[in-house]
Parts: structure tokens; sequence; C-alpha cells
């Protein structure tokens, strides 16, 4: 430590002599005292190249930021005295206390910002007492609070000092001296139990985020326990604003346009230059972007669509409501035959190198062979994507959305059609093949099908569409009530057949883990088995003594009640994409399965087709096509369950859902109301 602890008159005629050197006297060396002239327990200026480490110097471990303080000995001077004993060569003296001061110095020497020969302060101590002595100069001294230092930063900054030259007294950068500022800034309150040890650095740096005393004491004191993590606290100071890191939108304009346009920023001093950015107006980001993707959308415009809208954050599941377009593969002309032939067999013969086990390839090798592999797939699959063309009259009808995908990149959505759109394309479809259509026929049908997904699969996603359907109809009293009152009267009043979701008979449908073994695990599932085992625990197993329960029950908790055994008995299982079973029931509860399902590699990736997973992720992740496309199927699946979060994509066979439930909302229940109605005295 270089803190000022001279009490030793000898130290004043120590200096004094140093002085007398420098103004041109006797050579450094010369003044310097010899062995013979020491006296134990007084202060010597020695020469620095006399003075060596000792083994007797009690603290093993530290001797770090070295430069640092050979910086401030530069700037401040040796403030504290080295203490030595003598050598026994008789030549040289042992340094038991100061270890970090002498490499400082002799980092100075080894510069040559010191003479080898500097006189060095020390205080001179008996052999004997080395290790005490020692010993004593680190146990008795009482390091400095850190609240008390973040406050001597801040006093110095108060002097009118600039940054640069406090941090030049200190070995340190400015960027350094900023941040014990920012720390300095920190609300009393907060700071007390910082000293405490109520409140850690990280979480006092997280805070210090904003100079809002107010703020960082709502943030702190006003969280639980559980959300006073670092990340925590900055999320809960900055949800207003935008993480240029982490924002898509933020990366695509670009922080220094957002600035120059006028827009505030607020930094993290504390964050790495990757992060800890954050912006404060939105609306001006989102302005800017749509200014930054005109050019995109007008030369989209030039390619013949009936509309281009510029949506900058344009999601996953708000794209879903436009039917896409088909696009069929045209035949290439003479030029592009020739073309993709030449392609195919160069990638042959690097993938027949590749494979050769005989040859004699290095890694360099092997790579640059990848390399131009990729190169070759990325020209093909340029080709064939000028092979993809529209049928006549569909580009003045559809039209496209120009956004930003998750990297930051543009994206153009071509090819959507609204519902009017697609339901005339589908018109004039049929009346170019020559169909009737005068026949008055609905026409919603769906887009031409798709290579499927399989059977074992389809029965996977309708069991989880099974359990969020008796999830949703478990909090739809009335729509339970309707569905069995449709059910008798359908059999017994019009003496009809047919299917139907429910199972009068009361058989509970719960065995759904044949079809999805995850399917326990899924909310829809969890919620149902709580509600049923507070009712189990409620209701009496006799026969006569639940009528009589029941008999003497309020109609809204027998409403309740039946809603639960209605759920349990609906069965909504498919064995093909395009069924949709139960489609009124789910319509009538506003069946979203957005809430139930989210898509994982286990839960659909790892049973679908590669072609089949790529096409999802053209959907949510376009920008990611040509990166999948190259890895293998694992992979793939893997990938595209990341990249999937928080898009809201899910597969077509579960967006069949309640729209426009006319169900009032005061029959609605949670799945809390219906516990607590079950746990009722």
């Amino acid at each position: 430590m270089n803190t000022v602890t001279h009490s030793e008159v000898h130290a004043l005629r120590a200096v004094a002599a140093a002085a007398a050197v420098a103004a041109g006297g006797t050579s450094a060396a010369d003044e310097t005292i010899t062995v013979a002239a020491i006296v134990p327990y007084e202060l010597h200026l020695i020469a620095l190249s006399k003075l060596r480490p000792s083994n007797r110097n009690v603290r093993k471990s530290g001797g770090t930021a070295i430069p640092e303080l050979a910086a401030s000995i530069v700037r401040v001077g040796l403030l504290q005295n080295l203490t030595v004993i003598v050598s026994p060569d008789g030549e040289h003296f042992e340094v038991v206390a100061g270890k970090r001061r002498l490499a400082a110095l002799k980092l100075l020497a080894k510069r040559r910002k010191l003479d080898k020969n500097h006189p060095v302060p020390c205080l001179l101590v008996p052999d004997a007492s080395a290790r005490t002595v020692s010993l004593t100069e680190n146990v008795h001294r009482e390091t400095m609070s850190p609240v008390d230092e973040l406050f001597a930063w801040k006093a110095l900054a108060a002097e009118g000092r600039s940054l640069e030259d406090i941090a030049a007294d200190f070995g340190v950068t400015p960027l350094v001296v900023k941040r014990r500022l920012k720390l300095a800034n920190v609300s009393p309150r907060l700071l007390a139990d910082y000293q405490a040890d109520s409140v850690s650095l990280e979480q006092l740096m997280a805070l210090a985020i904003t100079d809002d005393h107010a703020a960082q004491e709502a943030a702190w004191y006003e969280s639980p326990q559980w959300q006073r993590s670092p990340e925590s606290l900055r999320d809960h100071l900055t949800h207003e604003e935008i993480d240029a890191s982490r924002d898509a939108v933020a990366r695509f304009v670009g922080v220094e346009a957002y600035e120059a346009a006028g827009g505030g920023i607020r930094r993290d001093l504390f964050s790495d230059e990757q992060s800890g950015v954050f912006l404060t107006d939105a609306g001006l980001l989102d302005a800017l972007a749509r200014d930054k993707l005109t050019a995109a959308a007008e030369s989209a415009q030039l390619e013949g669509w009936g509309w281009v809208e510029v949506a900058p954050r344009a999601t996953a599941s708000e794209l879903h409501v436009f039917q896409r377009a088909r696009r069929t593969r045209r035949e290439p002309n003479r030029t592009e035959a020739k073309r993709i032939a030449k392609l195919g067999a160069e990638q042959a013969k690097l993938q027949d190198m590749l494979d050769d086990e005989d040859a004699d390839l290095t890694d360099d090798g092997m790579q640059a062979l990848h390399e131009e592999l990729d190169r070759l797939g990325n020209e093909l699959e340029a080709i064939e994507q000028t092979l993809m063309v529209y049928a006549p009259g569909v580009m003045p009808m559809a039209g496209a959305v120009v956004s930003v995908d998750h990297m930051g990149g543009v994206v153009v959505h071509r090819g959507l059609l609204r519902k009017e759109q697609a339901k005339a394309l589908r018109a004039q479809e049929r009346q170019e093949a020559g169909e009737a259509t005068s026949s008055g026929a609905d026409t919603e049908d769906a887009e031409p099908a798709k290579p499927g997904i399989s059977e074992k699969l389809a029965k996977r996603l309708s069991a989880h569409r099974t359990a969020a359907l008796q999830a949703e109809v478990a909090r739809h009293p009335h729509v339970a009530l309707v569905a069995v009152v449709h059910q008798l009267a359908h059999r017994v009043i019009l003496d009809g057949y047919g299917s139907t979701p429910l199972n009068i008979t009361a058989f509970p449908q719960d065995r759904l883990t044949h079809h999805a073994p995850d399917v326990d695990e899924a909310p829809a599932t969890v919620g149902m088995r709580e509600v049923r085992e507070a009712w189990a625990a409620r209701l009496p197993s006799d026969a006569d003594a639940l009528f009589a329960e029941l008999l003497a029950m309020p109609q809204s908790e027998l409403l309740s009640l039946l809603a639960v055994c209605v759920g349990y008995t609906v069965s909504a299982i498919a064995s093909q994409e395009s069924e949709i079973p139960a489609a009124a029931l789910a319509q009538a509860v506003g069946l979203d399965m957005h809430d139930w399902w989210t898509p994982t590699a286990a839960g659909y990736f790892d049973h679908v087709s590669k072609a089949k997973t790529l096409e999802a992720v053209q959907v949510f992740a376009p920008g990611d096509v040509n990166r999948l496309a190259k890895l293998k199927k694992a992979q793939i699946a893997s990938e595209a369950e990341r990249l999937a979060v928080g898009t809201g994509w899910i597969p077509a066979m579960l967006l069949h859902q309640g729209v426009g439930s006319v169900v009032p909302q005061k029959v609605l229940q949670t799945a809390d109301e219906c516990v607590a109605s079950a746990q009722a005295e």
C-alpha cells in the first residue's frame, strides 16, 4: 500500500539529503547509507540496487496492480517507506514489508524512469524482529471502507480536477474514475446498506444506471428479495427503454444514426462495449427504421406486387394472418441448365475428395474444400430461387411486408395474401381451370396441401390441443353446460347420431401421454390436475353423500364442477394434419394454442422432415434458412427451437382456433378460481 506513514525525524533528514543530491551535489550512490553506518529502527536512504525481497515477508500472496502502483509513485512519489533487514552477505538489504512497493520501484528502474541506485527510504529493523514487524504492518492496518473511498474520489472531482488528471495519479483509466464517481452518486441510503453488506457491489452497479435516487430506492426496496439480482434491477430501471445490444431494430438503425437524429441514450458504465446502451425514444427508433426500409420497399414495389407495407417489428405470429401465394418451379433455360449441371459436377468432385479416406488432406485443405462447397451451394440456391415463380396474376393481387429480421437485417416477406385476396385468387384459379363457380359453395378452402406431418406427430400435437381444450372448457361453465345440453338434445330429442367431442358416459380422457409423452408437464394438464385434486379433496366418495352435497351446492359452484367434469371428457385426437376435431367447441371457448404450447425440438422439429423444419424457419426466421439448410437434421431441429422462441410461431394444425368467441366475460373462470371454488367450505 502506498500510504503516508512517515513519523521518524530521520525521514526528514533523508529527504533533505535526497534534495541535495537532486540539486547537483554528490551522487545518489554516494549519499546512500552503507551497512557499516546503519542504526536499527531508524529511517535510512538505501540504493534501490541493494534491495531485494525477503522470504521472511509474511505476505505470500498479492503482488497485483504493480504497473498502477508504479504510475502512482511517478505522480506523487513513494509515500511509505520499506521495512528491511540486513542480508546475510552484508552487502544487501532484504525487504520484509513493502514487496509491492519494491516491485513497482524495480519496474520503474527497468523502464529507465528511475536510476538503478535511486535512494529509497527504508526502516531498518533487527533480524530477529523481521517476521514480527512484517506481520504487525499487515495485521494492524485498517482498510479504508469502500464508501469512504467512493466519497474520496467524488471529493477529488469536486475540487475541479479533470478525470484524466485523477486517473493519472492512481495509474488507472478515466473510465475507472467515471465508474467510481457513478457509484458515489448512488442514493446515500443504498450506500449505507452497501457498507453494511446488505447490497452487493454488483447490485450497486446495476442501480447506478440511473442518477434518480427515488427510482434507485424504488427498484431496490419495492422489489422482493428474489427480484434483486443485478439483471432484474437493471431491467426494472430500463423497462421502458430499448437495449441496443438485444434489439434487432436498434442494430439495423445503428446507435450512431439514432444519436445523430437526436435520440436519447442511457449508457451503463459497468457493461462492456458490446452492451449497456439503452435507447429512450422508441418512436424515433421505429421512424428511423421505416425511413431506412423505404429503399427496400420501393425495390419490392418495382417487382410488381399489388401492395407493399413497411413494418420494422413484424412478428411471425402477426404474419400468420396472411396466406401465402404458391410458387412453382419453372424449367431452367439452356444457360441456367448448363450452369446448374456444372455446379453440381463441381460439388460432387469436391465431395468425393472429402470422402476419400486415402486423400492426404491437411486441416486447412479440408477447410478450404468445405468453404468452396458452401460457395457452390449458395450459388446453386440463388439460381433455384430465380426459378421459383408465381403464377400470372398473382403478384398484382398479393403483396409484401418489408421488415427487420432478428439479426438486424432487411427481410422481405413476399407473396402475402389477405383473406379476401386469397378467396379472389382461388376463384380466379378455378375459373381458369374451367371449374363451375355457380354452385354457391363456400370457398374457404385452405392452401394446396404441402407435404404433411406423420400420423404419430398429428396425434401428438392433437393431444396437446386436447389438453388445452379440456382446460379451456373447465374455465367456461356456460360453454360446458351448452356442450352437455347439446349432446343430450341431439341424441334424445332429435334422435341424432354422429361424432361429438364429448363422451357423455363420463370416461375421462386423461391418457394423453399415449400420444404425447410430454403432455403431463404441459401447463393445461398441470392446471387440470390441480383443479381435479382440489375437488377430490372436497367431495365425499360415497354416492349418496355426494348427491346430497351436490343438491345443497350453490348453482355457481355446481356449474364450476360441471365444467371441470365436462372438460375431462373432451377428446380431440386427430390422425391427420387436416383434421380439426371439436372446432365449434374450440371457437366457443376462444382456444388459442399460443397460450398452451411452444415449439421445441423434442415436441415438434425432431418429428418432421428437414424440409418441413426449413419451411417453418422460413416463416419465423427467414434470414437463417440458408445457414440451417447446411446443417444436419438434429442441428436444424435444435436451432429451429432456439430461433422460434418469442416469435409466436405454431404449426398450422394448431392454428385453427376460436376467434370471435361469443362467451360472455362474466361466465369465464380462471384456473385459480376453479381451484378456489373447489376448496370453498
